[in-house]
Protein backbone atom coordinates (compact mmCIF):
# COMPACT_ATOMS: atom_id res chain seq x y z
CA UNK A 1 0.00 0.00 0.00
CA UNK A 2 2.77 2.48 0.91
CA UNK A 3 4.55 1.86 -2.42
CA UNK A 4 1.34 2.49 -4.36
CA UNK A 5 0.72 5.69 -2.42
CA UNK A 6 4.31 6.75 -3.02
CA UNK A 7 3.96 6.25 -6.79
CA UNK A 8 0.82 8.38 -6.78
CA UNK A 9 2.56 11.03 -4.68
CA UNK A 10 5.44 11.09 -7.17
CA UNK A 11 3.03 11.56 -10.07
CA UNK A 12 1.27 14.38 -8.21
CA UNK A 13 4.62 16.00 -7.39
CA UNK A 14 5.70 15.89 -11.03
CA UNK A 15 2.39 17.47 -12.06
CA UNK A 16 2.87 20.25 -9.50
CA UNK A 17 6.35 20.94 -10.82
CA UNK A 18 4.98 21.20 -14.35
CA UNK A 19 2.09 23.51 -13.44
CA UNK A 20 3.38 25.61 -10.52
CA UNK A 21 7.02 24.80 -9.96
CA UNK A 22 8.90 25.02 -13.24
CA UNK A 23 11.59 27.21 -11.67
CA UNK A 24 12.00 24.71 -8.82
CA UNK A 25 12.21 21.81 -11.26
CA UNK A 26 15.32 23.41 -12.76
CA UNK A 27 16.97 23.36 -9.31
CA UNK A 28 16.38 19.65 -8.71
CA UNK A 29 19.04 17.08 -9.65
CA UNK A 30 18.29 14.44 -12.31
CA UNK A 31 16.27 11.56 -10.93
CA UNK A 32 15.01 13.52 -7.95
CA UNK A 33 11.40 12.38 -8.29
CA UNK A 34 12.47 8.72 -8.12
CA UNK A 35 14.46 9.10 -4.89
CA UNK A 36 11.69 11.26 -3.43
CA UNK A 37 9.24 8.45 -4.21
CA UNK A 38 11.50 6.03 -2.34
CA UNK A 39 11.56 8.37 0.66
CA UNK A 40 7.78 8.68 0.66
CA UNK A 41 7.38 4.89 0.53
CA UNK A 42 9.71 4.46 3.50
CA UNK A 43 7.99 7.25 5.43
CA UNK A 44 4.50 5.90 4.86
CA UNK A 45 5.58 2.36 5.73
CA UNK A 46 7.15 3.55 8.99
CA UNK A 47 4.04 5.61 9.66
CA UNK A 48 1.95 2.44 9.88
CA UNK A 49 3.89 1.56 13.05
CA UNK A 50 4.54 5.02 14.50
CA UNK A 51 2.82 8.36 14.08
CA UNK A 52 5.41 10.27 12.06
CA UNK A 53 2.98 12.31 9.96
CA UNK A 54 -0.73 12.97 9.60
CA UNK A 55 -0.23 13.79 5.91
CA UNK A 56 -0.63 10.51 4.03
CA UNK A 57 -2.97 11.20 1.07
CA UNK A 58 -0.80 11.21 -2.10
CA UNK A 59 -1.74 14.67 -3.38
CA UNK A 60 -1.19 16.15 0.08
CA UNK A 61 2.14 14.34 0.45
CA UNK A 62 3.27 15.76 -2.89
CA UNK A 63 2.31 19.30 -1.93
CA UNK A 64 3.07 19.46 1.80
CA UNK A 65 6.05 17.10 2.13
CA UNK A 66 7.84 17.41 -1.20
CA UNK A 67 6.91 20.66 -2.93
CA UNK A 68 6.79 22.66 0.30
CA UNK A 69 10.23 21.38 1.30
CA UNK A 70 11.99 22.03 -2.00
CA UNK A 71 10.38 25.46 -2.31
CA UNK A 72 13.16 26.52 0.07
CA UNK A 73 15.90 25.63 -2.43
CA UNK A 74 16.30 29.19 -3.77
CA UNK A 75 16.92 30.42 -0.22
CA UNK A 76 19.18 27.50 0.68
CA UNK A 77 21.26 27.96 -2.46
CA UNK A 78 21.54 31.70 -1.85
CA UNK A 79 22.70 31.17 1.74
CA UNK A 80 25.15 28.44 0.64
CA UNK A 81 25.58 26.76 4.04
CA UNK A 82 28.09 23.98 4.62
CA UNK A 83 25.78 22.36 7.14
CA UNK A 84 22.21 22.69 8.36
CA UNK A 85 20.16 21.58 11.34
CA UNK A 86 16.45 20.82 11.06
CA UNK A 87 14.49 21.37 14.29
CA UNK A 88 11.39 19.33 15.06
CA UNK A 89 12.10 17.13 12.07
CA UNK A 90 9.36 14.60 12.84
CA UNK A 91 9.26 12.28 9.83
CA UNK A 92 12.23 14.04 8.23
CA UNK A 93 10.51 17.00 6.56
CA UNK A 94 11.90 19.31 5.28
CA UNK A 95 15.37 17.94 5.98
CA UNK A 96 15.30 14.71 3.98
CA UNK A 97 13.71 16.15 0.80
CA UNK A 98 16.31 18.94 0.91
CA UNK A 99 19.16 16.50 1.59
CA UNK A 100 18.07 14.47 -1.44
CA UNK A 101 18.17 17.66 -3.51
CA UNK A 102 21.54 18.82 -2.16
CA UNK A 103 23.47 15.66 -1.22
CA UNK A 104 26.67 17.61 -0.59
CA UNK A 105 25.12 19.52 2.32
CA UNK A 106 25.54 18.06 5.82
CA UNK A 107 22.26 17.78 7.73
CA UNK A 108 21.44 17.19 11.39
CA UNK A 109 17.81 16.17 11.91
CA UNK A 110 16.61 16.87 15.45
CA UNK A 111 13.48 15.76 17.26
CA UNK A 112 12.78 15.36 20.96
CA UNK A 113 10.99 12.00 20.53
CA UNK A 114 13.46 9.11 20.46
CA UNK A 115 11.13 6.68 18.65
CA UNK A 116 10.64 9.17 15.82
CA UNK A 117 14.36 9.79 15.55
CA UNK A 118 15.09 6.06 15.42
CA UNK A 119 12.52 5.62 12.64
CA UNK A 120 13.97 8.52 10.66
CA UNK A 121 17.50 7.18 11.17
CA UNK A 122 16.38 3.92 9.56
CA UNK A 123 14.93 5.86 6.62
CA UNK A 124 18.14 7.86 6.25
CA UNK A 125 20.16 4.63 6.23
CA UNK A 126 17.87 3.00 3.65
CA UNK A 127 18.26 6.04 1.39
CA UNK A 128 22.05 5.95 1.72
CA UNK A 129 22.23 9.55 2.94
CA UNK A 130 25.75 9.51 4.38
CA UNK A 131 25.73 13.28 5.05
CA UNK A 132 22.66 13.16 7.30
CA UNK A 133 22.75 12.46 11.04
CA UNK A 134 19.87 12.24 13.50
CA UNK A 135 19.74 13.51 17.08
CA UNK A 136 17.12 12.91 19.78
CA UNK A 137 17.17 15.94 22.08
CA UNK A 138 15.15 18.93 23.17
CA UNK A 139 16.15 22.15 21.44
CA UNK A 140 16.68 23.93 24.77
CA UNK A 141 19.28 21.35 25.81
CA UNK A 142 20.90 21.16 22.39
CA UNK A 143 21.41 24.92 22.47
CA UNK A 144 23.62 24.50 25.55
CA UNK A 145 25.60 21.57 24.15
CA UNK A 146 29.07 22.78 23.06
CA UNK A 147 28.90 20.41 20.09
CA UNK A 148 25.94 22.36 18.73
CA UNK A 149 25.83 25.80 20.35
CA UNK A 150 26.72 28.46 17.76
CA UNK A 151 27.99 25.76 15.38
CA UNK A 152 25.48 25.72 12.53
CA UNK A 153 25.27 27.79 9.33
CA UNK A 154 21.55 27.20 8.84
CA UNK A 155 18.68 26.11 11.08
CA UNK A 156 15.42 25.11 9.41
CA UNK A 157 12.06 24.53 11.07
CA UNK A 158 8.55 23.81 9.85
CA UNK A 159 5.45 23.65 12.07
CA UNK A 160 7.75 23.63 15.09
CA UNK A 161 6.57 26.53 17.28
CA UNK A 162 5.37 30.12 17.19
CA UNK A 163 8.03 32.51 15.92
CA UNK A 164 9.24 33.94 19.28
CA UNK A 165 9.56 30.43 20.73
CA UNK A 166 11.26 29.10 17.61
CA UNK A 167 13.76 31.95 17.69
CA UNK A 168 14.83 30.96 21.21
CA UNK A 169 15.21 27.36 20.09
CA UNK A 170 17.16 28.19 16.94
CA UNK A 171 19.39 31.21 17.42
CA UNK A 172 21.62 29.66 20.12
CA UNK A 173 22.44 26.92 17.59
CA UNK A 174 23.51 29.32 14.85
CA UNK A 175 26.98 30.68 14.40
CA UNK A 176 27.23 34.44 13.95
CA UNK A 177 26.39 35.02 10.30
CA UNK A 178 24.14 31.96 10.15
CA UNK A 179 20.43 32.07 9.34
CA UNK A 180 17.16 30.71 10.68
CA UNK A 181 14.88 29.63 7.83
CA UNK A 182 11.35 29.05 9.13
CA UNK A 183 8.35 27.80 7.15
CA UNK A 184 5.25 29.79 8.07
CA UNK A 185 1.68 30.16 6.93
CA UNK A 186 -0.57 33.05 7.82
CA UNK A 187 1.05 34.92 10.71
CA UNK A 188 -0.34 37.74 12.85
CA UNK A 189 1.42 41.05 13.30
CA UNK A 190 1.63 40.19 16.99
CA UNK A 191 3.53 36.96 16.30
CA UNK A 192 5.89 38.68 13.88
CA UNK A 193 6.51 41.52 16.33
CA UNK A 194 7.18 39.12 19.19
CA UNK A 195 9.51 37.15 16.94
CA UNK A 196 11.42 40.32 16.09
CA UNK A 197 11.76 41.21 19.78
CA UNK A 198 12.92 37.69 20.59
CA UNK A 199 15.47 37.83 17.78
CA UNK A 200 16.86 41.14 19.01
CA UNK A 201 17.30 39.69 22.51
CA UNK A 202 19.03 36.56 21.20
CA UNK A 203 21.45 38.18 18.76
CA UNK A 204 19.40 38.16 15.58
CA UNK A 205 18.52 40.79 13.03
CA UNK A 206 15.08 41.83 11.89
CA UNK A 207 12.91 39.06 10.40
CA UNK A 208 12.64 39.01 6.62
CA UNK A 209 9.34 37.55 5.38
CA UNK A 210 9.54 36.06 1.88
CA UNK A 211 6.66 34.45 -0.08
CA UNK A 212 7.25 30.89 -1.25
CA UNK A 213 6.57 31.99 -4.82
CA UNK A 214 4.67 28.76 -5.54
CA UNK A 215 0.95 29.23 -6.17
CA UNK A 216 0.07 25.69 -5.08
CA UNK A 217 1.40 26.46 -1.60
CA UNK A 218 -1.05 29.29 -1.02
CA UNK A 219 -0.01 31.57 1.85
CA UNK A 220 3.06 29.55 2.80
CA UNK A 221 6.06 31.81 3.26
CA UNK A 222 9.51 31.88 4.80
CA UNK A 223 10.80 33.92 7.70
CA UNK A 224 14.56 34.42 7.61
CA UNK A 225 16.50 35.78 10.57
CA UNK A 226 20.25 36.31 10.34
CA UNK A 227 22.32 35.98 13.48
CA UNK A 228 24.35 39.15 13.94
CA UNK A 229 26.01 38.66 17.34
CA UNK A 230 26.49 35.91 19.94
CA UNK A 231 23.50 34.76 21.95
CA UNK A 232 23.67 35.74 25.65
CA UNK A 233 24.77 32.82 27.84
CA UNK A 234 21.45 32.74 29.73
CA UNK A 235 19.66 31.49 26.60
CA UNK A 236 18.07 29.15 25.80
CA UNK A 237 16.15 28.89 29.05
CA UNK A 238 15.21 25.64 30.76
CA UNK A 239 13.15 23.05 28.83
CA UNK A 240 9.56 24.18 28.50
CA UNK A 241 10.17 27.77 29.61
CA UNK A 242 10.41 29.31 26.11
CA UNK A 243 6.96 27.92 25.26
CA UNK A 244 5.46 28.92 28.62
CA UNK A 245 6.90 32.44 28.64
CA UNK A 246 7.83 33.44 25.08
CA UNK A 247 10.29 36.30 24.73
CA UNK A 248 8.76 39.41 23.24
CA UNK A 249 5.18 38.30 23.91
Amino acid sequence: MSESQARRARAAFERLLETDGAALAELLPPGYAAVAERYVALLLEANTRLNLTRVVEPDAVARLHLLDAVSALPAVDRLAPLGALDLGSGGGVPGIPLALARPGLRWTLVDSVRKKVDAVAAIVSALGLATVETVAERAELLGRDPAHRERHDLVTARACATLPVLVEYALPLLRVGGTLLAWKGRMSEEELGAGAASAAELGGGAPDVVPSGVAALGEHRFVLIRKERPTPARYPRRPGEPARKPLGA
